[in-house]
C-alpha cells in the first residue's frame, strides 16, 4: 500500500509542477488527468478544459509564478499537498493547501485552501 500511496504523491506533484512551474498545462492534463475531473474551487470549472483555461489565465497574470512544495501526504485514494505560491518576485506568496483524490493513477477530483501570508503575525511561527 505505501508504494501506491508514494506514486500517488509522485502524480501530484508531477501535475503541479508541469502544469503550473513549467507552464505546460495540456501535458499536465494529458499525462495525468482522469477520464473526469471535479474542480471544487468556485473560480474554476469541471473538466479538463477549464482547467487548462486556469492555468493559462493565471499564468498570463503573474507569468513567474512558482509552487514550492513543502510537503505531501496521502491516505487512501487522497493526497495532500501544502505549498508555498509565489506570483512574483518579492510576492511574500500564500500558503497553499490542495486536496487531490485519485483513481487508478489519475488525478479525478480536487480541492484548495489558499491564504496570503502576512508581513507580521501574532506568533513566530511560519505557515509553511
Amino acid at each position: 500500500m505505501s508504494s501506491q500511496l508514494e506514486a500517488n504523491k509522485t502524480v501530484v506533484r508531477e501535475f503541479y509542477n508541469l502544469a503550473f512551474n513549467l507552464k505546460k498545462p495540456e501535458e499536465a492534463v494529458a499525462k495525468y488527468l482522469g477520464a473526469s475531473y471535479r474542480q471544487h474551487n468556485p473560480t474554476a470549472g469541471d473538466g479538463p478544459e477549464p482547467f487548462i483555461a486556469f492555468v493559462r489565465g493565471f499564468a498570463k497574470a503573474f507569468p513567474s509564478l512558482r509552487f514550492d512544495f513543502k510537503r505531501m501526504v496521502a491516505e487512501d485514494d487522497l493526497v495532500v499537498a501544502h505549498s508555498h505560491l509565489v506570483r512574483q518576485p518579492g510576492d511574500r506568496g500564500m500558503a497553499v493547501m490542495d486536496i487531490f483524490k485519485l483513481e487508478n493513477g489519475k488525478i479525478v477530483e480536487h480541492w484548495d485552501v489558499l491564504q496570503e501570508i502576512p508581513a507580521t503575525a501574532a506568533n513566530s511561527n511560519t505557515m509553511l
